[in-house]
């Protein structure tokens, strides 16, 4: 399986550098039922995880 480019993904920085931007909000929405996105936070360590959780205001990652 290949590896997740969610963590360079560029509509992801859109969001990082313009959050309010359309592409930022659309990406903000899709990770709400990506799988990628899912698989991506569920590699990440449990401090990693809560980091962009908060950064992202992604409540059902915080638990």
């Amino acid at each position: 399986m290949p590896a997740s480019g969610c963590a360079t993904c560029v509509f992801r920085a859109k969001y990082d550098n313009k959050p309010r931007s359309f592409l930022g909000r659309l990406w903000l929405w899709h990770i709400r039922f990506c799988p990628g996105w899912k698989a991506y936070m569920a590699s990440l360590s449990q401090e990693e995880r809560t980091e962009l959780a908060q950064k992202y205001h992604l409540k059902k990652f915080l638990a």
